[in-house]
């Protein structure tokens, strides 16, 4: 599920989100982008994270299926960012999720169930990968399961929200907010029109 993006300019929205949950001392991988915040820094995270709201089984399966929608590759996905861990907490802070959450996973395991006679998680990745795309994918989608594309937009949302406030997805946004400079850098989009308004220092 990879090639999902997301706007800068969200990222100021969803950083606003992020920062309520931050002081949380349970998380063991998920760091505030803004790790300064709160001094999270200097705090000793636990060694394993004890979810607040789904069962071991549901967040074995949010876990999974947010390292599908954002892998690792080339550079760390959301198992190394503790996306799950990031979800977990914001379902459990919001009780207006819960219902919706909990009733998607029952959905995709069912759904799994019923494609392949097991539960996602013990599925193949081929297997899981045939279930995600239609739902991920409108040209893909196939009629019956309205339902499990309502719940993946939503643990995508989640996933994204959660990845791009972490630490490690802040830095894949190669955001100049988190570089220390020995002077304030120049613009790099010089040609940009919306800049031309700007007046350039005199040397």
């Amino acid at each position: 599920m990879a090639g999902q993006g997301i706007q800068r300019r969200e990222i100021l929205r969803i950083l606003g989100t992020a920062a309520a949950i931050a002081q949380f001392p349970g998380f063991s991988k998920w760091t505030f982008a803004c790790g300064h915040v709160g001094n999270a820094v200097l705090q000793i995270k636990p060694a394993v994270y004890n979810p607040q709201f789904f069962t071991v089984a549901e967040y074995a399966l949010v876990e999974r299926l947010s390292e599908m929608i954002i892998p690792s590759d080339a550079t760390p996905g959301a198992r190394e960012a503790g996306v799950a861990e990031f979800i977990d907490f914001m379902v459990f802070s919001d009780p207006d999720s819960q219902y919706a959450f909990r009733t998607g996973l029952t959905w995709m395991n069912a759904h799994s169930e019923r494609l392949f006679g097991k539960r996602f998680v013990d599925l193949t990745p081929e297997q899981q990968t045939s279930i995600l795309e239609p739902l991920a994918y409108k040209d893909k989608a196939r009629p019956g399961e309205a339902d499990g594309r309502i719940f993946f937009r939503q643990i995508r949302e989640f996933t994204l929200n959660g990845f791009y406030t972490s630490e490690i997805g802040f830095k894949e946004l190669d955001c100049p907010s988190l570089k220390m400079y020995a002077e304030s850098p120049e613009c790099p989009h010089k040609d940009d029109p919306e800049h031309l308004h700007v007046s350039h220092p005199i040397t």
